[in-house]
C-alpha cells in the first residue's frame, strides 16, 4: 500500500491496525496535497461545513506567503477576521490566551503557518470548543495532523492534548517556495522516528508501557526513499517533497491513533526541549527539527552501543533534587523531579526488572536492531541538505551539550535509552562526549 492509500484509509475509518486487527481511524476529515492550491481555498474550507466568521491567523511571513491569499478568497464567501500577529510567536500560554480573546467572536480558527501558529491554533480552538483547519506553509514539523501541541507553561515545554484539524491542506508550491531551512527541519524531525520507536518499545518491553505498531507502520512506504536518497529532496524534486509531506502527515496521524506523542517524540525531544528550556547565554536557538535531527543522531548512537553490549543492571533511579535545581532553577526542577519520580526504578522493583533484562536481552536486542537505522544514515541525510548533525552545527559547546544528554531524562515521565544508561551507571562522561 502507498502512503497516499494509507491517508485516505486513516481519513475513511478503513485502516486494519496490525496489533488488533481492528479499524483505526482519524478525527481529521480530509487532506489535501496538491502541487497548487490556488483557486481551491473557498471550497476545501466550505467543505468542512464551516460557517459564520473565521479566524485567519497568521504572522507577518505566512500572511505574505499564503494567508492574505487565503483570506482574499474566502471573504466573499464567510465573515473573515484577519489575526496576524505583530510578529513570529511564541507557543506559550499567554500567547494561546491573547488569541482566544482576539478570536473570541469567530465561529472557527483557519491556520495560516506551520508549527508555531498550527499549535496555538490547535490548542486555542479545543480550549475554545471551536473547529479549525490549517493551511501549511512549511514542511518544517510533523504536527499537522496530531491531535496534541507543544505549548510552554510555566517555562517547562509540554506536548499537550487538544484537538484534530478538520482539514490540513498542502500546497506544494508554496511548501516547495519556503526556506530551504524549513525543509530541513522537516526532514530532521522524521528523523527521530527510528530512536523514539526504539525508546518505545524498550519501554514496553521492560515496564509494559503500552505500545502501538501501527504508528511506524503507515510511514513504511516512504520513509527509506527519504532517508537513503535525500539527493532528491535537495535538489527539490517533486516527487521528494510530496513524499516528506505524506511522512510528516503521516507521523502526526501516527500519534492521533496511538492518543500520544509518545510513537515521535521520546529522548531525542526531550534533549530538544532542554535546549528550549534552559538555552545558553546569549544563544539564539535552532529550528525544533534540527535540534531533534541532532539529538536523534546521539540517541542512535547511544541505543547502538548499549545494544552491543551485555544486558545492563539496574540500580534505583537517584532524583538529586539540588542537581535539578541547578540544571532547571528552582521550580522546574520541582516539576522535572516529579515527572522522573512517575518512571522511577525503585529498590522494591530493581531485582525483577534486571532478572528480565538478563532473561529476554538477547529477544529485545534483537527486536530493537531490526527498526533501528544507522547513525551515518541519518547523519548523511541532513549533511546532504545543508543540516547539522552535530551540536556544534547548532552552535552549542560540546559542555553545554553534555549537560543537555545527562539532564533531558528528568524533563519528563517516558522511560528511554538515557534512564536505561542512567540508571545502569553507563552513561559516563567518556559516552557521553562519544554521542
Amino acid at each position: 500500500m502507498n502512503a497516499t492509500e494509507t491517508i485516505n484509509q486513516l481519513l475513511a475509518g478503513t485502516y486494519t491496525d496490525p496489533d488488533s486487527g481492528n479499524s483505526l481511524s482519524v478525527p481529521t476529515r480530509t487532506v489535501e496535497i496538491h502541487p497548487t492550491l490556488d483557486g481551491m481555498e473557498t471550497d476545501l474550507v466550505a467543505g468542512l461545513g464551516f460557517t459564520g466568521t473565521l479566524a485567519v491567523v497568521s504572522d507577518p511571513n505566512t500572511y505574505r506567503v499564503m494567508g492574505e491569499r487565503v483570506e482574499r478568497a474566502l471573504t466573499p464567501r464567510f465573515n473573515v477576521k484577519s489575526v496576524c500577529f505583530d510578529h513570529p510567536p511564541h507557543a506559550d500560554m499567554d500567547t494561546v490566551e491573547k488569541l482566544r480573546a482576539e478570536a473570541s467572536d469567530t465561529d472557527a480558527y483557519i491556520a495560516v503557518g506551520s508549527g508555531t501558529i498550527s499549535d496555538l491554533c490547535k490548542y486555542a480552538s479545543a480550549q475554545d470548543g471551536r473547529e479549525y483547519a490549517v493551511f501549511a506553509t512549511a514542511l518544517s514539523m510533523n504536527g499537522y495532523t496530531s491531535t496534541n501541541a507543544a505549548i510552554t507553561v510555566d517555562g517547562h515545554k509540554m506536548s499537550l492534548m487538544a484537538h484534530g484539524a478538520a482539514g490540513v491542506f498542502m500546497d506544494l508550491g508554496v511548501l516547495t517556495g519556503a526556506p530551504h531551512a524549513m525543509m530541513v527541519s522537516g526532514l530532521g524531525d522524521s528523523l527521530a522516528r527510528p530512536s523514539a520507536q526504539v525508546d518505545w518499545l524498550l519501554s514496553h518491553r521492560l515496564f509494559g508501557t503500552e505500545y502501538m505498531s501501527a504508528p511506524f507502520d503507515i510511514l513504511r512506504a516512504d520513509e527509506e526513499a527519504l532517508f537513503s536518497e535525500p539527493e532528491a529532496l535537495a535538489a527539490g524534486d517533486a516527487e521528494a517533497t510530496a513524499r516528506l509531506a505524506r511522512t510528516l502527515t503521516l507521523s502526526g496521524f501516527g500519534m492521533t491513533v496511538a492518543d500520544t506523542s509518545a510513537p515521535a517524540s521520546q529522548a531525542e525531544h526531550l534533549i530538544s526541549h532542554f535546549m528550549d528550556m534552559r538555552p545558553p547565554d546569549a544563544w539564539p536557538g535552532d529550528a525544533h527539527g534540527n535540534q531533534v535531527a541532532v539529538a536523534s543522531i546521539s540517541m542512535t548512537r547511544l541505543q547502538h552501543h548499549m545494544l552491543a553490549d551485555a544486558a545492563p543492571i539496574l540500580r534505583p533511579t537517584v532524583i538529586d533534587q539540588t542537581a535539578l535545581t541547578r540544571a532547571f532553577g528552582a521550580d522546574l526542577g520541582v516539576s522535572c523531579a516529579e515527572a522522573t519520580a512517575k518512571k522511577a526504578v525503585r529498590a522494591e522493583s530493581v531485582d525483577v526488572l534486571n532478572q528480565r533484562l538478563n532473561d529476554q536481552w538477547g529477544d529485545i536486542c534483537a527486536e530493537l536492531s531490526a527498526i533501528m537505522w544507522p547513525a551515518s544514515v541519518l547523519e548523511n541525510a541532513m549533511a546532504v541538505l545543508g543540516g547539522p548533525t552535530r551540536p556544534e552545527d547548532l552552535g552549542l559547546g560540546r559542555d553545554y551539550y553534555n549537560m543537555a544528554l545527562t539532564s533531558a531524562r528528568f524533563i519528563r515521565d517516558r522511560y528511554t535509552f538515557l534512564d536505561l544508561a542512567d540508571d545502569s551507571g553507563a552513561l559516563s562522561p567518556e559516552l557521553v562526549a562519544s554521542l
